[in-house]
């Protein structure tokens, strides 16, 4: 199960971009509107997982604070805080397994074993996370439970991808997606986080997500992605081994490496198309990236471009990374070097 970025946030309040989604789970609680299966989605790194942790850690506490946040004192709240509750089931892809797939078995098992009535208090909540990780079979089988559900139990669907659950499932749930915060407010939270200066170009590193720019942009990835940009400026003048450029982004980590090769294309063909450009993704290169676009092949680089996103879709798949960024690599090679007189 994924974490979002939420370790060592607080548990009395909510990440100040979240109130209105807070509200409203609330409201629905208090009206006793909540239904039975709640859609939590959004990008990572928005804080989504912290949201639904506050909210199971109230619906089992039995003194929640006037705010409706758990007391984190009573003996529900110090079982959840162990992770001991028998009413908090967290389900995601079993670790031991060679797929990240959640099975039918697993949410069979969940329904047969009486899962979804509740052993101490008034709610059951069941956690899926991620749940597009859901084979086929699988959303069926929860279809069913989501259908006709014990009235005290609550199944909360989290995902960065609702798309992929059938459209009966999302139609069943309560759905909450989690947008993007105001810039302005997402930088003056990360900027009392940090304090090296580095909030706003994590930030925008982070497309946005203030989670994810406090939890991945550290000092060692800001160095590691200098040093990455080094490769790919000398890759793209055609005096670095593609070969060699190729094995220090798998190093990296694939995902993480299309990202920012996706990222940097886009904002080379950007100046390639107007040097005032307003938004870059990585506005701390606008010189360097500038000066390379004079000299880019904008069709070539295009092309690499989709090629660069085709290989982000399939990365999670059975497909190769290392030959995928091999290939990037040596396309790579050259698109910004001067033309010979």
């Amino acid at each position: 199960m994924t974490s979002d970025g939420c370790e060592g946030l607080p548990r009395d309040r909510a990440l100040p971009w979240m109130t209105a989604q807070w509200q409203r789970l609330l409201a629905s609680r208090q009206a006793g509107r909540l239904a039975h299966g709640l859609l939590v989605s959004g990008l990572p790194g928005l804080g989504k997982r912290h949201l639904v942790d506050l909210f199971a850690r109230s619906l089992l506490c039995h003194t929640p604070t006037a705010a409706g946040f758990a007391c984190q004192r009573c003996p529900d709240c110090v079982l959840v805080a162990a992770h001991n509750h028998p009413d908090l089931l967290r389900i995601g892809p079993d670790s031991e397994a060679k797929s990240s797939d959640i099975s039918i078995d697993t949410v069979r098992a969940l329904v047969d074993r009486g899962a979804l009535t509740p052993s101490r208090g008034a709610w059951k909540v069941t956690i899926l996370d991620p749940a597009d990780h859901l084979t086929a079979a699988a959303s069926n089988a929860l279809l069913k439970t989501l259908e006709e559900p014990p009235g005290v139990a609550l199944i909360v669907l989290v995902t960065e991808y609702p798309s992929r659950l059938p459209a009966t499932i999302r139609s069943r749930c309560l759905q909450l997606k989690i947008p993007l915060p105001p810039s302005e407010l997402a930088l003056q939270w990360l900027v009392e986080q940090v304090e090296d200066g580095s909030a706003p170009l994590r930030l925008a590193l982070a497309h946005g997500a203030p989670l994810r720019a406090l939890a991945s942009f550290d000092a060692n990835l800001l160095q590691a992605r200098r040093e990455r940009l080094d490769g790919f400026f000398a890759l793209l003048r055609g005096t670095r081994d593609p070969l060699g450029e190729a094995a220090a982004w798998q190093a990296l980590g694939p995902p993480l490496a299309l990202e920012w090769l996706a990222g940097w294309f886009t904002d080379l063909l950007r100046l390639k198309a107007s040097e005032c450009a307003p938004h870059l993704d990585n506005p701390d290169q606008r010189a360097s990236f500038a000066a390379l676009a004079r000299t880019l092949d904008a069709n070539a680089a295009h092309r690499v471009l989709q090629r660069t996103l085709r290989g982000r879709a399939l990365v999670e798949t059975r497909v190769n990374p290392q030959l995928t960024l091999e290939a990037l690599a040596i396309a790579c090679r050259g698109l910004g070097a001067a033309p010979h007189a």
